[in-house]
């Protein structure tokens, strides 16, 4: 997959999450699939949980899919071959989502975007934590950088 820069943030806490989902919805051509990818705790789920609302969704790591209003959140972290991308129906899931979030995706991204409609933009958000003299994890701040995707 091919990617081109679209913007950066630097520095950003978890109290800056909400400037980062504004700009981010001005940003991405809806329909949406956003592949999210950052080491363990890096903050993806957090940010989806800033998007969507905070509190609307949980992590679907153990369910792999979890829908919330016109959004769809998948966590691939368990997900071993592209065949298990089939099986997980994703056409059905997406007929009238706007946002489709997936955790851990890049190693499945060209299946992922065979199994989306058409109409689907594709952008990857990388998420990098900003280690220091924090006193917790919840302090130390990220670096986020949003791509479009191609296969050109």
């Amino acid at each position: 997959m091919n990617k081109k820069l679209i913007r950066e943030w630097k520095k950003v806490f978890k109290s800056d999450l909400s400037y980062i989902v504004y700009e981010l919805k001005d940003l991405a051509k809806v329909p949406a699939m956003i592949i999210l990818e950052g080491d363990l705790g890096a903050g993806k789920t957090t940010f989806t949980q800033s998007f969507i609302g905070e509190g609307e969704t949980l992590s679907p790591t153990y369910s792999i899919l979890s829908e919330c209003k016109n959004f769809l959140h998948a966590d691939l972290y368990r997900i071993e071959k592209n065949e298990d991308i089939l099986q997980l129906e994703l056409p059905s899931y997406l007929e009238e989502k706007q946002y489709f979030f997936v955790e851990w995706g890049m190693k499945f991204a060209r299946r992922l975007t065979r199994e989306l409609p058409e109409n689907y933009s594709t952008y990857l958000l990388e998420i990098t934590v900003n280690e220091g003299s924090a006193e917790s994890e919840d302090h130390y701040s990220r670096n986020f950088s949003l791509y479009s995707l191609s296969e050109d």
